[in-house]
Protein backbone atom coordinates (compact mmCIF):
# COMPACT_ATOMS: atom_id res chain seq x y z
CA UNK A 1 0.00 0.00 0.00
CA UNK A 2 2.72 2.14 -1.25
CA UNK A 3 3.94 3.68 2.20
CA UNK A 4 6.63 6.46 3.36
CA UNK A 5 10.12 7.57 1.73
CA UNK A 6 13.06 5.25 1.17
CA UNK A 7 16.36 6.65 3.53
CA UNK A 8 18.72 5.04 3.99
CA UNK A 9 19.82 6.93 7.03
CA UNK A 10 16.50 5.34 9.16
CA UNK A 11 17.18 1.69 8.07
CA UNK A 12 20.02 1.05 10.64
CA UNK A 13 17.99 2.21 13.38
CA UNK A 14 14.45 0.09 12.07
CA UNK A 15 16.94 -3.08 11.33
CA UNK A 16 17.79 -3.18 14.91
CA UNK A 17 14.68 -4.27 15.51
CA UNK A 18 13.44 -6.02 12.81
CA UNK A 19 14.38 -9.51 13.50
CA UNK A 20 12.01 -9.45 17.01
CA UNK A 21 9.28 -7.68 15.02
CA UNK A 22 8.81 -10.67 12.50
CA UNK A 23 6.63 -12.48 13.89
CA UNK A 24 3.32 -14.78 12.11
CA UNK A 25 0.45 -12.91 13.40
CA UNK A 26 -1.96 -15.93 12.62
CA UNK A 27 -0.45 -18.45 14.78
CA UNK A 28 1.99 -16.27 16.97
CA UNK A 29 5.16 -18.34 15.43
CA UNK A 30 8.31 -16.27 15.21
CA UNK A 31 9.35 -16.54 10.97
CA UNK A 32 12.64 -15.83 10.72
CA UNK A 33 14.33 -16.50 14.65
CA UNK A 34 17.15 -19.06 15.33
CA UNK A 35 15.19 -21.85 17.24
CA UNK A 36 18.38 -24.32 17.36
CA UNK A 37 17.65 -27.10 18.50
CA UNK A 38 13.81 -27.02 17.83
CA UNK A 39 14.43 -26.90 14.47
CA UNK A 40 16.14 -29.57 14.66
CA UNK A 41 13.90 -31.63 16.37
CA UNK A 42 10.96 -30.90 14.15
CA UNK A 43 8.61 -34.00 13.26
CA UNK A 44 9.37 -35.03 9.05
CA UNK A 45 5.10 -34.05 8.60
CA UNK A 46 6.27 -30.68 10.25
CA UNK A 47 8.85 -30.23 7.96
CA UNK A 48 6.94 -31.23 4.60
CA UNK A 49 3.54 -28.94 6.06
CA UNK A 50 2.42 -27.14 2.97
CA UNK A 51 2.70 -23.46 3.86
CA UNK A 52 3.10 -20.01 2.60
CA UNK A 53 4.45 -17.33 5.09
CA UNK A 54 2.77 -13.76 3.98
CA UNK A 55 4.13 -10.80 4.30
CA UNK A 56 1.46 -7.68 3.51
CA UNK A 57 0.01 -4.70 4.48
CA UNK A 58 -2.60 -4.94 7.22
CA UNK A 59 -5.78 -4.88 6.00
CA UNK A 60 -5.02 -5.53 2.36
CA UNK A 61 -6.61 -9.33 2.04
CA UNK A 62 -9.89 -10.65 2.55
CA UNK A 63 -10.19 -13.53 4.55
CA UNK A 64 -12.63 -15.24 2.56
CA UNK A 65 -10.06 -14.99 0.51
CA UNK A 66 -7.91 -16.88 1.98
CA UNK A 67 -10.01 -19.34 3.26
CA UNK A 68 -10.79 -19.90 0.11
CA UNK A 69 -7.20 -20.74 -1.41
CA UNK A 70 -6.08 -23.01 2.15
CA UNK A 71 -9.69 -25.30 1.26
CA UNK A 72 -8.74 -25.47 -2.80
CA UNK A 73 -5.11 -26.53 -1.85
CA UNK A 74 -4.04 -27.40 1.59
CA UNK A 75 -1.83 -24.90 1.58
CA UNK A 76 -1.99 -22.83 4.98
CA UNK A 77 -1.14 -18.84 4.56
CA UNK A 78 0.46 -17.37 7.52
CA UNK A 79 -0.18 -13.41 7.71
CA UNK A 80 2.62 -11.21 8.90
CA UNK A 81 1.52 -7.59 8.77
CA UNK A 82 4.35 -4.50 8.01
CA UNK A 83 3.40 -1.00 8.17
CA UNK A 84 5.28 0.76 5.76
CA UNK A 85 7.87 -0.61 2.28
CA UNK A 86 10.65 0.16 4.62
CA UNK A 87 9.56 -1.71 7.06
CA UNK A 88 9.57 -4.99 5.51
CA UNK A 89 12.78 -3.96 3.39
CA UNK A 90 14.41 -3.24 7.26
CA UNK A 91 13.57 -6.74 8.31
CA UNK A 92 15.10 -8.52 5.21
CA UNK A 93 18.12 -6.50 5.34
CA UNK A 94 18.48 -7.92 8.80
CA UNK A 95 18.06 -11.17 7.85
CA UNK A 96 14.57 -12.32 8.51
CA UNK A 97 13.98 -15.48 6.60
CA UNK A 98 10.70 -17.09 6.29
CA UNK A 99 9.10 -14.88 4.17
CA UNK A 100 7.52 -17.11 0.86
CA UNK A 101 5.18 -14.22 -0.49
CA UNK A 102 5.80 -10.35 0.00
CA UNK A 103 4.16 -7.24 -1.22
CA UNK A 104 6.43 -4.34 -1.86
CA UNK A 105 5.39 -1.54 -4.05
CA UNK A 106 7.04 -0.18 -7.28
CA UNK A 107 9.88 1.87 -6.17
CA UNK A 108 10.51 -0.55 -3.52
CA UNK A 109 11.33 -3.39 -6.01
CA UNK A 110 13.76 -1.54 -7.40
CA UNK A 111 15.54 -0.98 -4.25
CA UNK A 112 15.05 -5.23 -3.69
CA UNK A 113 16.54 -6.44 -6.85
CA UNK A 114 19.58 -3.69 -6.21
CA UNK A 115 20.37 -5.52 -3.02
CA UNK A 116 19.50 -8.65 -4.38
CA UNK A 117 16.47 -9.60 -1.87
CA UNK A 118 14.63 -11.48 -4.45
CA UNK A 119 14.04 -14.60 -5.94
CA UNK A 120 13.65 -15.10 -9.77
CA UNK A 121 10.04 -15.95 -10.37
CA UNK A 122 9.37 -19.18 -12.23
CA UNK A 123 6.44 -18.24 -14.76
CA UNK A 124 6.10 -21.95 -16.36
CA UNK A 125 4.13 -21.86 -12.88
CA UNK A 126 2.66 -18.67 -13.43
CA UNK A 127 -0.39 -19.04 -15.87
CA UNK A 128 -2.70 -16.47 -15.07
CA UNK A 129 0.18 -13.97 -16.04
CA UNK A 130 -1.14 -14.28 -19.40
CA UNK A 131 -3.98 -12.29 -18.33
CA UNK A 132 -2.62 -9.16 -17.01
CA UNK A 133 -2.99 -6.15 -18.78
CA UNK A 134 0.38 -5.06 -20.77
CA UNK A 135 0.06 -1.59 -19.28
CA UNK A 136 0.96 -3.07 -15.86
CA UNK A 137 4.41 -5.30 -16.91
CA UNK A 138 7.87 -4.52 -17.63
CA UNK A 139 7.84 -0.79 -15.81
CA UNK A 140 11.37 0.95 -15.13
CA UNK A 141 11.51 -1.07 -11.47
CA UNK A 142 11.72 -4.61 -13.12
CA UNK A 143 12.13 -4.24 -16.64
CA UNK A 144 11.45 -8.01 -17.53
CA UNK A 145 9.34 -8.82 -14.89
CA UNK A 146 12.06 -11.37 -13.24
CA UNK A 147 11.08 -10.62 -9.71
CA UNK A 148 7.66 -9.59 -9.34
CA UNK A 149 4.34 -9.42 -11.21
CA UNK A 150 1.68 -6.83 -10.55
CA UNK A 151 -1.08 -7.37 -8.12
CA UNK A 152 -3.06 -3.79 -8.12
CA UNK A 153 -2.83 0.02 -8.68
CA UNK A 154 -4.36 3.04 -7.44
CA UNK A 155 -4.00 6.35 -6.97
CA UNK A 156 -2.61 9.17 -3.96
CA UNK A 157 -4.87 11.94 -3.55
CA UNK A 158 -7.13 13.83 -1.44
CA UNK A 159 -10.23 12.81 0.51
CA UNK A 160 -12.91 14.81 2.15
CA UNK A 161 -15.34 14.53 5.16
CA UNK A 162 -18.45 15.68 3.34
CA UNK A 163 -20.02 16.15 7.03
CA UNK A 164 -17.23 18.30 7.67
CA UNK A 165 -16.18 20.44 5.06
CA UNK A 166 -18.49 21.41 2.44
CA UNK A 167 -16.45 23.57 -0.09
CA UNK A 168 -14.62 22.83 -3.00
CA UNK A 169 -11.63 21.39 -2.96
CA UNK A 170 -10.24 20.56 -6.68
CA UNK A 171 -6.36 19.62 -5.84
CA UNK A 172 -3.17 20.36 -3.81
CA UNK A 173 -3.49 24.22 -4.06
CA UNK A 174 -7.00 24.13 -2.06
CA UNK A 175 -5.48 21.46 0.43
CA UNK A 176 -2.14 23.30 1.15
CA UNK A 177 -3.54 27.22 0.78
CA UNK A 178 -7.17 27.32 2.00
CA UNK A 179 -7.58 29.10 5.32
CA UNK A 180 -11.00 27.36 6.45
CA UNK A 181 -9.01 24.39 6.18
CA UNK A 182 -6.45 25.09 9.22
CA UNK A 183 -5.99 22.65 11.46
CA UNK A 184 -8.54 20.13 9.54
CA UNK A 185 -5.94 18.96 7.13
CA UNK A 186 -3.44 15.48 7.43
CA UNK A 187 -0.96 14.60 5.48
CA UNK A 188 0.79 11.14 4.80
CA UNK A 189 4.05 10.98 6.53
CA UNK A 190 6.25 10.35 3.45
CA UNK A 191 8.61 11.99 2.00
CA UNK A 192 7.98 11.11 -1.30
CA UNK A 193 4.86 11.12 -1.27
CA UNK A 194 4.20 14.75 0.79
CA UNK A 195 7.12 16.45 -1.69
CA UNK A 196 5.70 15.17 -4.73
CA UNK A 197 2.33 16.47 -3.73
CA UNK A 198 4.13 19.91 -3.13
CA UNK A 199 5.79 19.99 -6.51
CA UNK A 200 2.89 18.80 -8.42
CA UNK A 201 1.03 21.70 -6.70
CA UNK A 202 3.68 24.18 -8.35
CA UNK A 203 3.49 22.38 -11.73
CA UNK A 204 6.43 20.30 -11.79
CA UNK A 205 7.39 16.39 -11.55
CA UNK A 206 7.07 14.73 -8.26
CA UNK A 207 10.28 13.03 -9.19
CA UNK A 208 11.96 16.10 -9.73
CA UNK A 209 15.88 15.89 -8.85
CA UNK A 210 15.90 19.79 -9.40
CA UNK A 211 17.37 21.65 -5.89
CA UNK A 212 15.78 24.82 -7.26
CA UNK A 213 12.39 23.31 -7.63
CA UNK A 214 12.87 21.39 -4.43
CA UNK A 215 13.43 24.40 -2.61
CA UNK A 216 10.43 25.88 -3.70
CA UNK A 217 8.21 22.86 -2.73
CA UNK A 218 9.78 23.17 0.83
CA UNK A 219 8.32 26.38 1.18
CA UNK A 220 5.26 25.99 0.58
CA UNK A 221 4.95 23.14 2.87
CA UNK A 222 6.32 25.40 5.71
CA UNK A 223 4.05 27.85 4.79
CA UNK A 224 1.82 25.10 5.74
CA UNK A 225 3.19 23.27 8.33
CA UNK A 226 0.97 25.52 11.22
CA UNK A 227 -2.50 24.34 9.60
CA UNK A 228 -1.44 20.56 9.47
CA UNK A 229 -3.01 18.46 11.93
CA UNK A 230 -1.42 15.60 11.16
CA UNK A 231 1.10 13.46 9.42
CA UNK A 232 -0.26 9.61 9.00
CA UNK A 233 -0.06 7.25 6.66
CA UNK A 234 -3.01 5.36 7.88
CA UNK A 235 -5.74 8.57 7.75
CA UNK A 236 -8.53 6.11 7.54
CA UNK A 237 -9.67 6.29 10.85
CA UNK A 238 -9.17 9.77 11.33
CA UNK A 239 -11.65 10.16 8.28
CA UNK A 240 -13.86 7.67 9.38
CA UNK A 241 -14.24 9.14 13.31
CA UNK A 242 -14.76 12.51 12.11
CA UNK A 243 -10.92 13.67 13.66
CA UNK A 244 -9.78 15.30 10.31
CA UNK A 245 -12.18 16.87 7.24
CA UNK A 246 -9.72 16.40 4.21
CA UNK A 247 -6.52 14.36 3.97
CA UNK A 248 -3.76 13.25 1.82
CA UNK A 249 -4.59 9.44 1.41
CA UNK A 250 -4.04 6.33 -0.13
CA UNK A 251 -6.92 5.66 -2.78
CA UNK A 252 -7.79 2.29 -0.92
CA UNK A 253 -8.10 3.91 2.56
CA UNK A 254 -10.49 6.52 1.03
CA UNK A 255 -13.01 4.40 -0.25
CA UNK A 256 -12.82 2.45 2.55
CA UNK A 257 -13.34 5.21 4.58
CA UNK A 258 -15.97 6.07 2.31
CA UNK A 259 -17.74 2.70 2.49
CA UNK A 260 -17.60 2.87 6.49
CA UNK A 261 -19.33 6.46 6.59
CA UNK A 262 -22.32 5.75 4.30
CA UNK A 263 -20.60 8.01 1.23
CA UNK A 264 -19.86 10.88 3.33
CA UNK A 265 -15.98 10.54 2.13
CA UNK A 266 -15.30 11.85 -1.48
CA UNK A 267 -12.14 10.85 -2.77
CA UNK A 268 -10.33 13.20 -6.17
CA UNK A 269 -7.25 12.64 -8.65
CA UNK A 270 -5.95 16.35 -7.67
CA UNK A 271 -6.35 18.52 -10.95
CA UNK A 272 -2.64 19.03 -11.02
CA UNK A 273 -2.25 15.18 -10.90
CA UNK A 274 -1.12 12.72 -8.33
CA UNK A 275 0.78 9.34 -7.32
CA UNK A 276 -0.58 6.52 -9.49
CA UNK A 277 1.23 3.35 -7.87
CA UNK A 278 1.67 -0.30 -8.58
CA UNK A 279 1.63 -3.17 -5.48
CA UNK A 280 3.67 -6.11 -6.66
CA UNK A 281 3.95 -10.06 -5.71
CA UNK A 282 7.63 -10.59 -4.65
CA UNK A 283 9.55 -13.96 -3.57
CA UNK A 284 11.83 -12.76 -0.93
CA UNK A 285 15.88 -14.59 -1.03
CA UNK A 286 15.77 -17.78 0.72
CA UNK A 287 12.11 -18.33 0.75
CA UNK A 288 11.41 -21.98 2.00
CA UNK A 289 8.43 -22.50 0.17
CA UNK A 290 8.60 -21.95 -3.04
CA UNK A 291 6.17 -24.41 -4.79
CA UNK A 292 3.52 -22.94 -2.69
CA UNK A 293 4.65 -19.59 -3.34
CA UNK A 294 4.29 -19.56 -6.75
CA UNK A 295 0.59 -21.32 -6.56
CA UNK A 296 -0.76 -18.90 -4.02
CA UNK A 297 0.76 -16.04 -6.59
CA UNK A 298 -1.00 -17.35 -9.52
CA UNK A 299 -4.26 -18.12 -7.28
CA UNK A 300 -4.14 -13.67 -6.09
CA UNK A 301 -3.72 -12.96 -10.22
CA UNK A 302 -6.71 -15.33 -11.14
CA UNK A 303 -9.08 -12.83 -12.68
CA UNK A 304 -11.95 -13.74 -9.91
CA UNK A 305 -9.68 -13.35 -6.75
CA UNK A 306 -8.52 -10.14 -8.25
CA UNK A 307 -12.15 -9.76 -7.94
CA UNK A 308 -12.73 -10.02 -4.50
CA UNK A 309 -9.61 -7.71 -3.56
CA UNK A 310 -11.36 -5.32 -5.66
CA UNK A 311 -14.75 -5.70 -3.65
CA UNK A 312 -13.02 -5.68 -0.33
CA UNK A 313 -10.09 -3.39 -0.54
CA UNK A 314 -10.90 -0.95 -3.02
CA UNK A 315 -7.68 -1.28 -5.30
CA UNK A 316 -7.94 -1.50 -8.88
CA UNK A 317 -7.31 -4.87 -10.77
CA UNK A 318 -4.49 -5.82 -12.88
CA UNK A 319 -6.44 -8.78 -14.44
CA UNK A 320 -8.00 -7.84 -17.86
CA UNK A 321 -10.60 -10.07 -17.46
CA UNK A 322 -11.61 -8.96 -13.89
CA UNK A 323 -13.01 -5.51 -15.15
CA UNK A 324 -15.70 -7.22 -16.93
CA UNK A 325 -16.68 -9.60 -13.36
CA UNK A 326 -16.91 -6.23 -11.22
CA UNK A 327 -20.17 -4.98 -9.92
CA UNK A 328 -21.27 -2.43 -12.46
CA UNK A 329 -21.54 -0.02 -9.74
CA UNK A 330 -17.81 -0.27 -9.12
CA UNK A 331 -17.01 -0.72 -13.12
CA UNK A 332 -18.26 2.90 -13.41
CA UNK A 333 -16.52 4.60 -10.06
CA UNK A 334 -14.37 6.76 -11.42
CA UNK A 335 -13.04 7.31 -8.01
CA UNK A 336 -11.54 3.65 -8.26
CA UNK A 337 -10.95 4.18 -12.56
CA UNK A 338 -9.98 7.63 -12.41
CA UNK A 339 -10.56 9.34 -16.06
CA UNK A 340 -8.08 8.83 -18.88
CA UNK A 341 -7.10 12.60 -18.26
CA UNK A 342 -6.92 12.23 -14.50
CA UNK A 343 -4.27 9.40 -14.99
CA UNK A 344 -2.54 11.35 -17.17
CA UNK A 345 -1.13 13.65 -15.03
CA UNK A 346 -0.39 11.33 -12.46
CA UNK A 347 3.61 9.87 -11.97
CA UNK A 348 4.96 6.66 -10.69
CA UNK A 349 7.55 7.45 -8.47
CA UNK A 350 10.86 6.70 -9.19
CA UNK A 351 14.47 5.75 -8.02
CA UNK A 352 15.98 9.50 -7.08
CA UNK A 353 19.59 7.70 -6.37
CA UNK A 354 21.70 10.55 -4.68
CA UNK A 355 19.07 13.04 -4.98
CA UNK A 356 17.44 11.51 -2.32
CA UNK A 357 20.01 13.19 0.29
CA UNK A 358 18.68 16.71 -0.59
CA UNK A 359 15.36 15.00 -0.45
CA UNK A 360 15.88 13.49 3.29
CA UNK A 361 16.71 17.19 4.63
CA UNK A 362 13.81 19.18 3.47
CA UNK A 363 11.63 16.35 5.01
CA UNK A 364 13.61 16.52 8.35
CA UNK A 365 13.39 20.38 8.07
CA UNK A 366 9.61 20.25 7.64
CA UNK A 367 8.96 17.61 10.03
CA UNK A 368 10.84 19.53 13.11
CA UNK A 369 9.01 22.75 12.06
CA UNK A 370 6.55 23.53 14.62
CA UNK A 371 4.99 27.18 14.67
Amino acid sequence: MRLSLFRFSSLVALSAFAVMAVHCTRQGEPLGSNQGSNQKNKTRGEAQARVVNLAIWSNYLSPELISLFEKKTGIKIQISNYSSNEELLAKLQAGASGYDVAVPSDYMIFIMRKLGLLEELDFSQLSNTKSLAPKFLKKSYDPENKNSVPYNWGTTGIAIHRNLYSGTVKGWRDLFEKPELSGKISLLDDAREVLGAALKALGYSLNSMTESELMKAKALLLKTRSRIKAFTSEPKMPLINREIAVAHVFMSDALQARQATGGKVDYLVPEEGGTLWIDSLVIPKGARHLKEAHEFINFLIEASANVSTVTHIFVAPVNELAIALLPKELQSNTMLFPSAAALAKCEMIEDLGESMAIWDRIWTEIKARRD
